[in-house]
C-alpha cells in the first residue's frame, strides 16, 4: 500500500530532522506489526487510525522544524530565559534530495561505525577484554 503524503507532512529532506524521523520510526514500527505475520484482522485499521493521528503530529513537527518542499535549515532551537540565543541558520535550497540522503546516510553510518569503534575501545580498557571475549592481546 502507498499514501500520496504532502510535503507539509513528509517533506524532502525529513531525514534531517530527528523529531520527524522518531515520528515516522514509530509509523513504520506499527506498520511491521499491522501487516506482518500474526497480525490481528484489524490490525490495518488500527494502522490508519494511527496514521492519521501520525499526519497531524508530522505537519505540526514540519511547521516547527521550518522545513518545506525547495528548502531547509536546521530545526529552530528555542532559547530558554537564561539562556543564549541560539545562532539562526539560514535556509538553503534543495538541490538533489537522492543525493542528500544517500550523503547523510553515508556519514551517519560512518558516526554510529565510529562511535561503535569508541565504545568497543572503553569497554576493552574497563575489563582487559574487547566484546569477542580477546584479551588486549588478541590471545583468548
Amino acid at each position: 500500500m502507498t499514501n500520496s503524503v504532502a510535503p507539509n507532512v513528509i517533506p524532502p529532506l525529513w531525514h534531517r530532522h530527528w523529531e520527524l524521523v522518531w515520528e515516522l520510526s514509530a509509523l513504520h514500527t506499527f506498520w511491521l506489526n499491522a501487516y506482518g505475520p500474526g497480525a490481528q484482522a484489524t490490525s490495518p485499521l488500527m494502522f490508519q487510525r494511527y496514521f492519521a493521528e501520525s499526519r497531524t503530529r508530522l505537519r505540526e513537527w514540519v511547521a516547527t522544524c521550518g522545513t518545506k518542499i525547495d528548502t531547509d535549515r536546521p530545526t529552530r532551537q528555542t532559547a530558554w530565559p537564561g539562556e543564549a540565543p541560539h545562532t539562526t541558520v539560514p535556509e538553503r535550497p534543495i538541490v538533489d534530495r537522492q543525493a542528500d540522503f544517500q550523503a547523510f546516510v553515508t556519514a551517519d553510518v560512518a558516526r554510529r561505525r565510529d562511535a561503535a569503534g569508541a565504545d568497543r575501545g572503553a569497554l576493552t580498557l574497563l575489563i582487559g577484554q574487547d566484546w569477542l571475549g580477546q584479551t588486549e592481546a588478541g590471545a583468548s
